[in-house]
Protein backbone atom coordinates (compact mmCIF):
# COMPACT_ATOMS: atom_id res chain seq x y z
CA UNK A 1 0.00 0.00 0.00
CA UNK A 2 1.60 3.43 -1.11
CA UNK A 3 1.21 5.55 2.45
CA UNK A 4 2.98 8.87 0.42
CA UNK A 5 2.95 9.63 -3.62
CA UNK A 6 4.88 12.40 -4.74
CA UNK A 7 4.30 14.18 -8.38
CA UNK A 8 5.59 16.46 -11.18
CA UNK A 9 7.54 18.42 -7.68
CA UNK A 10 9.36 21.19 -8.19
CA UNK A 11 11.19 23.50 -5.58
CA UNK A 12 12.14 27.00 -7.16
CA UNK A 13 13.53 29.55 -4.31
CA UNK A 14 13.31 33.03 -5.91
CA UNK A 15 10.93 36.50 -6.46
CA UNK A 16 10.14 34.63 -9.70
CA UNK A 17 10.14 31.03 -10.31
CA UNK A 18 8.03 31.04 -13.41
CA UNK A 19 11.10 32.27 -15.21
CA UNK A 20 13.16 28.92 -14.67
CA UNK A 21 10.67 26.67 -16.41
CA UNK A 22 11.63 27.80 -19.45
CA UNK A 23 15.10 27.00 -19.34
CA UNK A 24 14.57 23.62 -17.11
CA UNK A 25 12.72 22.47 -20.10
CA UNK A 26 15.87 22.94 -21.87
CA UNK A 27 17.80 20.87 -19.39
CA UNK A 28 20.27 23.75 -18.16
CA UNK A 29 21.92 23.39 -14.98
CA UNK A 30 21.30 24.92 -11.61
CA UNK A 31 24.32 27.60 -12.02
CA UNK A 32 23.16 28.64 -15.40
CA UNK A 33 19.87 29.16 -14.56
CA UNK A 34 20.75 30.99 -11.58
CA UNK A 35 22.34 33.35 -13.42
CA UNK A 36 20.10 33.72 -16.47
CA UNK A 37 17.17 34.43 -13.66
CA UNK A 38 17.82 34.80 -10.13
CA UNK A 39 16.12 31.55 -9.37
CA UNK A 40 17.41 28.56 -7.73
CA UNK A 41 16.18 25.02 -8.53
CA UNK A 42 16.24 23.36 -5.53
CA UNK A 43 13.96 19.71 -6.83
CA UNK A 44 13.55 19.39 -10.51
CA UNK A 45 10.45 16.65 -11.40
CA UNK A 46 10.44 14.70 -7.63
CA UNK A 47 8.33 11.47 -8.54
CA UNK A 48 8.55 9.02 -5.81
CA UNK A 49 5.89 6.19 -3.76
CA UNK A 50 6.43 5.49 -0.27
CA UNK A 51 5.50 2.84 1.21
CA UNK A 52 3.15 1.96 4.13
CA UNK A 53 5.51 0.35 7.18
CA UNK A 54 8.89 1.06 5.17
CA UNK A 55 11.84 2.72 5.88
CA UNK A 56 12.47 5.04 2.48
CA UNK A 57 15.92 6.57 2.23
CA UNK A 58 16.54 10.25 0.33
CA UNK A 59 20.60 10.64 0.20
CA UNK A 60 22.84 12.95 -1.87
CA UNK A 61 25.56 15.24 -1.26
CA UNK A 62 25.86 18.37 0.49
CA UNK A 63 23.23 20.71 -1.19
CA UNK A 64 21.33 18.09 -3.74
CA UNK A 65 18.05 19.45 -1.78
CA UNK A 66 17.16 15.94 0.33
CA UNK A 67 16.18 18.20 3.14
CA UNK A 68 14.12 20.64 1.19
CA UNK A 69 12.65 17.57 -0.14
CA UNK A 70 11.73 16.45 3.70
CA UNK A 71 10.77 20.02 4.32
CA UNK A 72 8.02 20.15 1.39
CA UNK A 73 6.75 16.64 2.61
CA UNK A 74 5.27 17.93 5.82
CA UNK A 75 4.63 21.63 3.91
CA UNK A 76 7.54 23.32 6.68
CA UNK A 77 8.40 24.37 2.49
CA UNK A 78 5.40 25.50 0.55
CA UNK A 79 6.96 23.52 -3.31
CA UNK A 80 6.72 25.66 -6.28
CA UNK A 81 4.59 22.65 -7.99
CA UNK A 82 3.43 19.39 -8.15
CA UNK A 83 1.32 16.92 -5.38
CA UNK A 84 1.93 15.06 -2.46
CA UNK A 85 -0.91 12.77 -2.26
CA UNK A 86 -1.08 11.46 1.45
CA UNK A 87 -2.80 7.85 2.44
CA UNK A 88 -5.56 5.65 1.73
CA UNK A 89 -7.85 8.79 0.93
CA UNK A 90 -5.07 10.78 -1.77
CA UNK A 91 -5.24 13.56 0.04
CA UNK A 92 -2.95 16.71 -1.48
CA UNK A 93 -0.95 17.91 1.25
CA UNK A 94 -0.29 20.70 -1.00
CA UNK A 95 -4.07 21.91 -1.49
CA UNK A 96 -4.15 22.02 2.79
CA UNK A 97 -5.12 25.29 4.32
CA UNK A 98 -3.31 26.59 7.41
CA UNK A 99 -5.71 24.85 10.01
CA UNK A 100 -5.65 21.58 7.79
CA UNK A 101 -1.50 21.86 7.81
CA UNK A 102 -1.52 22.36 11.69
CA UNK A 103 -3.22 19.09 12.30
CA UNK A 104 -1.59 16.95 10.09
CA UNK A 105 1.80 17.75 11.29
CA UNK A 106 0.05 17.62 15.07
CA UNK A 107 -0.90 13.58 14.17
CA UNK A 108 0.35 12.94 10.51
CA UNK A 109 3.86 13.58 11.17
CA UNK A 110 6.86 13.53 13.40
CA UNK A 111 9.89 14.84 12.80
CA UNK A 112 13.42 13.77 14.12
CA UNK A 113 15.82 16.62 13.31
CA UNK A 114 19.35 16.81 13.05
CA UNK A 115 19.73 18.82 16.30
CA UNK A 116 17.33 17.49 19.25
CA UNK A 117 15.45 20.10 20.17
CA UNK A 118 14.46 19.32 23.44
CA UNK A 119 13.15 21.62 26.16
CA UNK A 120 15.81 22.16 28.81
CA UNK A 121 13.83 23.24 31.52
CA UNK A 122 11.53 20.32 31.14
CA UNK A 123 11.88 16.19 32.23
CA UNK A 124 12.22 13.46 29.83
CA UNK A 125 9.36 12.26 30.10
CA UNK A 126 7.83 15.85 29.96
CA UNK A 127 9.72 16.40 26.44
CA UNK A 128 8.52 13.17 25.23
CA UNK A 129 4.49 13.95 25.85
CA UNK A 130 4.92 17.27 24.37
CA UNK A 131 2.81 16.73 21.23
CA UNK A 132 0.59 15.12 23.35
CA UNK A 133 -0.14 18.10 25.30
CA UNK A 134 -0.53 20.46 22.32
CA UNK A 135 -2.88 18.09 21.13
CA UNK A 136 -4.78 18.03 24.37
CA UNK A 137 -4.80 14.67 25.36
CA UNK A 138 -5.35 13.79 28.78
CA UNK A 139 -2.53 13.31 31.85
CA UNK A 140 -3.54 9.56 32.01
CA UNK A 141 -2.66 9.32 28.12
CA UNK A 142 0.11 11.43 28.30
CA UNK A 143 1.97 9.63 31.31
CA UNK A 144 0.82 5.74 29.75
CA UNK A 145 2.16 6.34 26.24
CA UNK A 146 5.10 8.89 27.21
CA UNK A 147 6.74 5.75 29.47
CA UNK A 148 5.47 3.09 26.90
CA UNK A 149 7.86 5.03 24.36
CA UNK A 150 10.55 5.84 26.42
CA UNK A 151 10.48 2.50 27.14
CA UNK A 152 10.87 1.18 23.37
CA UNK A 153 13.55 3.49 22.08
CA UNK A 154 15.50 1.80 25.46
CA UNK A 155 15.44 4.94 28.36
CA UNK A 156 12.87 3.36 30.93
CA UNK A 157 14.25 4.58 34.06
CA UNK A 158 15.29 8.31 32.61
CA UNK A 159 12.03 9.85 32.72
CA UNK A 160 12.62 12.27 35.57
CA UNK A 161 16.43 12.95 34.54
CA UNK A 162 16.54 16.02 32.74
CA UNK A 163 18.39 16.53 29.10
CA UNK A 164 21.75 17.91 30.49
CA UNK A 165 22.07 14.18 32.35
CA UNK A 166 22.36 12.68 29.26
CA UNK A 167 24.75 11.97 26.68
CA UNK A 168 23.96 12.75 22.81
CA UNK A 169 22.91 9.27 21.96
CA UNK A 170 20.14 9.10 24.66
CA UNK A 171 18.96 12.55 23.88
CA UNK A 172 18.59 11.85 20.00
CA UNK A 173 16.38 8.69 21.42
CA UNK A 174 14.65 11.40 23.61
CA UNK A 175 13.83 13.19 20.20
CA UNK A 176 12.71 9.41 18.54
CA UNK A 177 10.44 9.11 21.35
CA UNK A 178 8.79 12.73 21.24
CA UNK A 179 8.29 11.91 17.86
CA UNK A 180 7.00 8.23 18.07
CA UNK A 181 4.56 9.14 20.83
CA UNK A 182 1.79 11.24 18.81
CA UNK A 183 2.00 7.91 16.81
CA UNK A 184 2.23 9.52 13.43
CA UNK A 185 1.81 7.75 9.86
CA UNK A 186 4.73 8.78 8.87
CA UNK A 187 8.13 9.60 10.66
CA UNK A 188 10.51 12.16 8.69
CA UNK A 189 13.95 11.98 9.83
CA UNK A 190 16.66 14.66 8.70
CA UNK A 191 20.01 13.21 9.16
CA UNK A 192 18.86 12.99 12.74
CA UNK A 193 22.15 10.80 13.55
CA UNK A 194 25.09 13.16 11.49
CA UNK A 195 25.79 15.06 14.60
CA UNK A 196 26.84 11.73 16.84
CA UNK A 197 29.86 10.11 17.63
CA UNK A 198 30.69 6.83 15.04
CA UNK A 199 29.86 4.19 17.28
CA UNK A 200 27.23 6.21 18.93
CA UNK A 201 25.75 6.63 15.85
CA UNK A 202 25.99 3.27 14.94
CA UNK A 203 24.31 2.58 18.09
CA UNK A 204 21.55 4.82 17.05
CA UNK A 205 21.37 2.79 13.53
CA UNK A 206 20.82 -0.56 15.71
CA UNK A 207 18.18 0.87 17.60
CA UNK A 208 15.81 2.66 14.86
CA UNK A 209 15.78 -1.43 13.10
CA UNK A 210 15.09 -2.54 16.50
CA UNK A 211 11.92 -0.41 17.16
CA UNK A 212 11.00 -0.51 13.14
CA UNK A 213 11.01 -4.35 13.74
CA UNK A 214 8.08 -3.83 16.20
CA UNK A 215 6.19 -0.80 15.50
CA UNK A 216 6.36 -0.66 11.79
CA UNK A 217 5.98 2.50 10.66
CA UNK A 218 6.59 4.33 7.31
CA UNK A 219 9.73 6.47 7.72
CA UNK A 220 11.59 8.53 5.69
CA UNK A 221 14.93 9.33 6.54
CA UNK A 222 17.34 11.10 4.96
CA UNK A 223 21.16 11.42 5.13
CA UNK A 224 24.37 12.25 2.65
CA UNK A 225 25.91 8.81 4.30
CA UNK A 226 25.68 6.06 2.12
CA UNK A 227 26.51 3.37 4.45
CA UNK A 228 23.76 4.77 6.75
CA UNK A 229 21.80 4.49 3.59
CA UNK A 230 22.27 0.82 2.67
CA UNK A 231 22.02 -0.37 6.06
CA UNK A 232 18.64 1.50 6.71
CA UNK A 233 16.83 1.96 3.85
CA UNK A 234 14.60 -1.29 2.01
CA UNK A 235 15.13 1.37 -0.58
CA UNK A 236 16.78 4.25 -1.62
CA UNK A 237 16.62 7.31 -3.45
CA UNK A 238 19.06 9.19 -4.77
CA UNK A 239 19.34 12.45 -6.00
CA UNK A 240 21.99 14.21 -7.79
CA UNK A 241 23.42 17.93 -7.67
CA UNK A 242 20.58 18.96 -9.74
CA UNK A 243 18.06 17.87 -7.43
CA UNK A 244 16.92 15.00 -10.04
CA UNK A 245 16.33 11.65 -8.72
CA UNK A 246 18.75 9.10 -10.97
CA UNK A 247 17.62 6.28 -9.36
CA UNK A 248 15.23 4.72 -6.76
CA UNK A 249 15.16 1.08 -5.72
CA UNK A 250 16.30 -1.40 -3.24
CA UNK A 251 20.00 -1.37 -2.20
CA UNK A 252 20.83 -4.66 -4.36
CA UNK A 253 19.53 -2.94 -7.69
CA UNK A 254 21.30 0.41 -7.29
CA UNK A 255 24.74 -1.55 -6.56
CA UNK A 256 24.50 -4.19 -9.12
CA UNK A 257 22.81 -1.98 -11.29
CA UNK A 258 23.27 1.63 -11.21
CA UNK A 259 21.26 3.40 -13.91
CA UNK A 260 24.02 6.18 -14.48
CA UNK A 261 27.68 6.95 -14.17
CA UNK A 262 26.78 9.53 -11.30
CA UNK A 263 25.28 6.52 -9.63
CA UNK A 264 27.93 4.32 -10.00
CA UNK A 265 30.42 6.45 -8.95
CA UNK A 266 28.87 7.49 -5.98
CA UNK A 267 28.83 3.12 -4.91
CA UNK A 268 31.53 2.19 -6.24
CA UNK A 269 33.42 1.60 -2.78
CA UNK A 270 30.61 0.20 -1.25
CA UNK A 271 31.73 -3.78 -0.17
CA UNK A 272 28.66 -5.82 -1.92
CA UNK A 273 29.56 -8.80 0.79
CA UNK A 274 28.80 -6.71 4.05
CA UNK A 275 25.77 -4.49 2.83
CA UNK A 276 23.50 -7.04 0.11
CA UNK A 277 21.70 -8.92 2.73
CA UNK A 278 20.38 -12.99 1.87
CA UNK A 279 17.34 -12.05 0.92
CA UNK A 280 18.17 -10.27 -2.13
CA UNK A 281 19.29 -13.77 -3.59
CA UNK A 282 16.69 -15.72 -2.14
CA UNK A 283 14.48 -17.52 -4.49
CA UNK A 284 10.78 -19.76 -3.86
CA UNK A 285 11.14 -23.54 -3.16
CA UNK A 286 9.80 -25.60 -6.04
CA UNK A 287 7.71 -27.52 -3.12
CA UNK A 288 7.17 -27.69 0.94
CA UNK A 289 5.60 -30.69 2.73
CA UNK A 290 3.93 -30.80 5.87
CA UNK A 291 4.71 -33.16 8.74
CA UNK A 292 1.36 -34.57 8.72
CA UNK A 293 1.73 -35.94 4.72
CA UNK A 294 1.56 -39.27 4.47
CA UNK A 295 5.03 -40.70 2.60
CA UNK A 296 3.53 -42.06 -0.63
CA UNK A 297 1.68 -38.31 -1.20
CA UNK A 298 5.16 -36.62 -0.24
CA UNK A 299 7.31 -39.23 -3.38
CA UNK A 300 5.00 -37.83 -5.53
CA UNK A 301 4.51 -34.42 -4.73
CA UNK A 302 8.31 -34.12 -4.81
CA UNK A 303 8.62 -36.56 -8.20
CA UNK A 304 6.37 -34.10 -9.97
CA UNK A 305 8.68 -30.95 -9.39
CA UNK A 306 11.49 -33.15 -10.25
CA UNK A 307 12.90 -32.29 -6.59
CA UNK A 308 15.21 -34.74 -4.62
CA UNK A 309 14.33 -33.49 -1.41
CA UNK A 310 12.09 -30.43 0.64
CA UNK A 311 12.32 -28.19 3.26
CA UNK A 312 9.22 -29.11 6.07
CA UNK A 313 7.16 -26.36 7.39
CA UNK A 314 4.63 -26.90 10.42
CA UNK A 315 0.83 -24.97 9.87
CA UNK A 316 2.40 -21.61 10.43
CA UNK A 317 5.05 -21.58 7.78
CA UNK A 318 7.53 -22.38 10.19
CA UNK A 319 10.56 -24.42 9.35
CA UNK A 320 11.03 -27.97 11.19
CA UNK A 321 13.55 -29.28 8.84
CA UNK A 322 14.61 -31.14 5.24
CA UNK A 323 13.54 -34.66 4.14
CA UNK A 324 14.99 -36.11 0.72
CA UNK A 325 13.80 -38.90 -1.31
CA UNK A 326 15.31 -41.52 0.04
CA UNK A 327 13.96 -40.87 3.31
CA UNK A 328 10.49 -40.83 2.17
CA UNK A 329 10.83 -43.58 0.16
CA UNK A 330 12.31 -45.41 3.96
CA UNK A 331 9.34 -44.08 5.55
CA UNK A 332 7.16 -45.67 3.18
CA UNK A 333 8.59 -48.82 3.20
CA UNK A 334 7.92 -48.88 6.70
CA UNK A 335 4.90 -48.65 6.75
CA UNK A 336 4.37 -45.18 8.45
CA UNK A 337 1.12 -43.17 8.44
CA UNK A 338 3.07 -39.61 8.26
CA UNK A 339 6.65 -38.43 7.20
CA UNK A 340 6.86 -36.68 10.97
CA UNK A 341 9.87 -38.99 12.08
CA UNK A 342 11.64 -38.56 9.17
CA UNK A 343 12.70 -35.15 9.03
CA UNK A 344 15.84 -34.35 9.33
CA UNK A 345 17.06 -31.49 11.24
CA UNK A 346 18.75 -28.64 8.96
CA UNK A 347 20.68 -25.17 8.97
CA UNK A 348 19.58 -22.63 7.85
CA UNK A 349 20.00 -18.45 7.20
CA UNK A 350 17.93 -15.87 8.79
CA UNK A 351 16.48 -13.13 5.88
CA UNK A 352 18.16 -10.02 7.16
CA UNK A 353 22.09 -12.08 7.27
CA UNK A 354 24.41 -10.20 4.93
CA UNK A 355 26.37 -12.08 1.87
CA UNK A 356 29.36 -11.97 3.84
CA UNK A 357 27.47 -13.42 6.97
CA UNK A 358 26.09 -16.32 4.65
CA UNK A 359 28.75 -17.48 2.44
CA UNK A 360 30.77 -19.47 4.56
CA UNK A 361 27.50 -21.47 5.51
CA UNK A 362 26.75 -22.25 2.28
CA UNK A 363 30.25 -23.30 1.23
CA UNK A 364 30.73 -25.77 4.58
CA UNK A 365 26.69 -27.26 3.63
CA UNK A 366 27.86 -27.68 0.34
CA UNK A 367 23.97 -27.65 -0.40
CA UNK A 368 21.20 -25.02 -0.95
CA UNK A 369 19.95 -23.71 2.74
CA UNK A 370 16.51 -22.63 3.86
CA UNK A 371 16.00 -18.54 4.26
CA UNK A 372 13.65 -17.89 7.53
CA UNK A 373 12.75 -14.93 8.88
CA UNK A 374 13.05 -14.33 13.34
CA UNK A 375 10.33 -16.12 13.69
CA UNK A 376 11.94 -18.75 11.66
CA UNK A 377 8.98 -18.69 9.54
CA UNK A 378 10.68 -20.64 5.93
CA UNK A 379 10.64 -17.72 3.01
CA UNK A 380 12.89 -19.76 0.24
CA UNK A 381 16.12 -21.02 -0.26
CA UNK A 382 19.69 -19.28 -0.90
CA UNK A 383 22.44 -21.04 -2.87
CA UNK A 384 26.28 -20.79 -2.98
CA UNK A 385 26.22 -19.94 -6.78
CA UNK A 386 23.49 -16.99 -6.46
CA UNK A 387 26.36 -15.52 -3.62
CA UNK A 388 29.03 -15.88 -6.11
CA UNK A 389 26.96 -14.44 -8.88
CA UNK A 390 26.02 -11.35 -7.62
CA UNK A 391 29.99 -10.86 -5.85
CA UNK A 392 30.84 -11.05 -9.28
CA UNK A 393 28.54 -8.06 -10.34
CA UNK A 394 26.08 -10.43 -12.00
CA UNK A 395 22.21 -10.16 -11.65
CA UNK A 396 19.53 -13.40 -10.92
CA UNK A 397 18.24 -13.18 -14.12
CA UNK A 398 18.42 -17.00 -14.53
Amino acid sequence: MIELKISNLFMIFGDNPDLAFPLIEKDLKRKEIKEQTGQVVALRDINLEIKKGEIFVVMGLSGSGKSTLVRCINRLITPTKGEIMLGKDKNNILEAKKEELIELRRKKFGMVFQRFGLLPHRTILQNVIFGLEIQGASKEKMKEIGEKTIKAVGLAGWENSMPNELSGGMLQRVGLARALAVEPDILLMDEPFSALDPLIRVNMQEELLRIQRKMKKTIIFITHDLDEAVKLGKRIAILDEEGVVVQVGTVEDILINPANDFVKTFVQNIDRHNVIKIDYITRDNKVVLNPEMNPSDAINKLKKTRSTYSFVVDQDHKLLGRISLDDLAKANAEGNKTIESSIKQCKSIENIATLSDALPLLITSKTVLPVVDEDRVLLGYASEKAVIKVLKGDGLND
